[in-house]
């Protein structure tokens, strides 16, 4: 944490006096600017804090650098120290007529930003080689920090809890990303400057929540910016304001006209008695082990007069994880989430005397679903103080429908850039070397991947004000059935909007990791291989080698004897292990179902492909969930996933 030592001398005291009061403040830094941090050697060093507004500042890196700068009316300041190469440990220093903020131990090196989703949280406590890493893990040139979970919705200055440097040490690097940790390792052997590795990462979280708000803008408008700033004061209107598109796409979906859908006709469902609030995988003889999908959940709640007049509130307990409710057919509450309780206001007119009807759509998509509660939890408060119990005489039915339901724009996990607001906006300009994301897993068959990637790099590069910042992508690995004919998969397709998208940047590497994984664990523990394919991109992309992640597609083009593939960023020459042929080619016509497996063979940088003699429009590879591949370069590196259309 940033250390403050307050520093008044003799000549400063009479202005200190004659300041009004409540003016005073000590300088204090941004939350990265702190004890043992790493600073971006040879760019000019950003460094931004507060202190009282129109006070001067003066900055200093030890005795090598110095600058200042004037808070403005709200009290930040921003200097600009020059570009300092790597070396270390230096104190950095802030003052003022008020006092000093100070960081004790800082190095110059390269920054490192990590973040995704579960994949790059994953910790290396769990990984496959977690012993022997954690331990040769101390070196103090290594620093690693930790961004705490936290959403908001508009662009916040600090974090949500506050942060800490930390050494890399066995005790440190247990709990920090396994993949930042094993790029940031190979990368401090292979540059030998001090590193700084920075993990803002969260578990099943959609692109969209990481994009910065003018990105968000860009791709889903004004409307749904404006829907967000209105949740920060006014839920339960956001809530009306959401609702008719999810219950337009429930009628879409289910076929229901309007006046028949279970808010407003419930008795059309067929309803169970709900037999726990609890998970409802663990319900005993419904059949719903394992079951990912939505259920209505619906409570029958008779009411005086003088209960229905009045203001309530409505407690839910703990959902897992997306819910859509509504009270006598009125929405009153939209929630994505599995570890909180969800609580909606009911103004005055939600309520009947007589019966009242409690509808909630519950969906989940991963892993257990339900009511978690507990019981107890589940109620009407109202406005009077006085409570009526909700945790008993719930019903159950089983939707057939199988489609994910729009997402609302504060939606926890995938919500409009609250992540990136909660933990990235905090971060201001800090100097980075580069940025790695590994996430996609909650975008499959959500279309227009590639657009959002391209807004996520856009967006980073102007935040930390570098046009060229390097931008490192892991495509998703392997995970689900393996194929034994061509399938239509939604892992191939976004795999393959993540290559589009870095292929059009020139400042983007790609890392193919569609052997890493494993088809029945979301959570592949091989992270090292994963780490060290982002460490070596890195690298390449800093000597602007071309496709720096690995071997690449460039085209496919027809030739006398067939087709011909060429690929760039081959080291060496291509190769198929194991046979003379390459597996998982395909030759498809413009018919989504015209695909077939093709022989194809390696030639230096090039795969020539046999013609069968059917139509033939484009060429896919490695298209499946958990596709079994075996074109290697001589690294190695794999080909990974593609599809490009066929030129005359």
């Amino acid at each position: 944490m940033t250390a403050f030592r307050t520093r008044t001398p003799f000549a400063a005291l009479l202005a200190l006096a004659l300041l009004p009061a409540g003016a005073l403040a000590q300088p204090s830094f941004d939350p990265l600017y702190a004890d043992h941090a790493v600073l971006q050697r040879d760019r000019p060093l950003v460094v931004i804090g507060r202190a009282a507004p129109n006070e001067r500042v003066t900055v200093t890196l030890g005795d090598h650098a110095r600058a200042e700068a004037t808070t403005d009316a709200g009290g930040r300041w921003r200097a600009t120290l020059p570009a300092q190469p790597a070396g270390g440990p230096y104190l950095l220093r802030a003052t003022s007529v008020a006092g000093e903020a100070s960081a004790r131990d800082v190095l110059v090196g390269d920054v490192w930003l990590c973040s995704g989703q579960s994949n790059m949280e994953f910790p290396l406590s769990r990984a496959a080689d977690a012993a022997a890493a954690t331990l040769r893990a101390a070196d103090d040139g290594l620093r690693l920090l930790s961004v705490p979970h936290s959403g908001a919705p508009t662009p916040a200055s600090a974090f949500g809890t506050p942060v800490a440097w930390r050494a890399a040490t066995p005790e440190s690097v247990p709990a920090f990303s396994a993949v930042c940790y094993h790029m940031v390792r190979m990368l401090r052997e292979t540059r030998k400057v001090p590193i700084g590795a920075i993990d803002a990462s969260w578990g099943g979280t959609q692109i969209r929540a990481w994009l910065d708000p003018a990105g968000s803008r860009a791709i889903y408008g004004a409307g749904e910016a404006a829907l967000l700033a209105r949740f920060a004061t006014d839920p339960t209107g956001a809530a009306v304001g959401f609702a008719p598109r999810w219950e337009g796409w429930w009628r879409t979906e289910s076929g229901d006209k309007a006046g028949e859908e279970p808010w407003r006709a419930p008795d059309r469902l067929a309803w169970k008695a709900v037999p726990a609030i609890a998970y409802w995988e663990g319900w005993p003889d419904a059949g719903l082990a394992g079951f990912d999908g939505l259920l209505w959940f619906r409570k029958t709640v008779r009411l005086t007069a003088a209960q229905a007049k009045q203001g309530a509130t409505l407690s839910l307990g703990v959902l897992d994880e997306l819910d859509q409710s509504w009270v006598n057919g009125k929405p009153v509450g939209n929630s994505f989430g599995w570890d909180y309780a969800r609580r909606y206001t009911l103004p005055a007119g939600t309520l009947r005397a007589g019966d009242n009807e409690i509808i909630v759509a519950l969906t989940d998509t991963y892993g257990n679903g339900g009511m978690q509660g507990p019981a107890d939890a589940l109620s009407l408060d109202f406005a009077d103080g006085s409570r009526l119990a909700l945790g008993e005489g719930w019903r159950y039915s089983v939707s057939p429908v199988k489609a994910p339901p729009p997402r609302a724009p504060w939606d926890a996990n995938a919500g409009l850039g609250l992540i990136h607001n909660g933990m990235i906006a905090p971060m201001g300009a800090y100097g980075l070397a580069g940025a790695a994301w590994y996430q996609g897993e909650s975008d499959v068959n959500i279309d227009g991947y590639a657009d959002r990637l391209a807004a996520l790099f856009k967006g980073w590069r102007a935040q930390f004000e570098r046009p060229d910042l390097p931008v490192l992508v892991v495509s998703l690995p392997d995970y689900g059935p393996v194929a034994t004919a061509p399938v239509e998969s939604g892992w191939a397709a976004l795999r393959e909007e993540q290559r589009k998208a870095v292929a059009a940047d020139a400042h983007a590497a790609l890392a193919v990791t569609l052997d890493l994984g494993d088809r029945d664990d979301l959570h592949p523990p091989a992270k090292k291989a994963v780490g060290e394919r982002l460490a070596r991109a890195a690298d390449a992309l800093a000597r602007s080698v071309p496709a720096a992640g690995g071997p690449e597609i460039m085209d496919a083009v027809r030739a006398p004897d067939g087709i011909r593939l060429r690929f760039r960023g081959v080291s060496g020459a291509l190769h198929s292990w194991s046979d003379s042929h390459v597996l998982g080619v395909e030759l498809c016509g413009q018919a989504p179902q015209s695909c077939r497996y093709a022989r194809a063979t390696p030639a230096g940088d090039a795969l020539r492909i046999a013609d069968d003699g059917q139509p033939a429009t484009r060429v896919r590879y490695a298209w499946a969930d958990s596709p079994i591949v075996n074109l290697y370069d001589e690294t190695p590196l794999p080909v990974g996933t593609f599809e490009v259309p066929i030129k005359p």
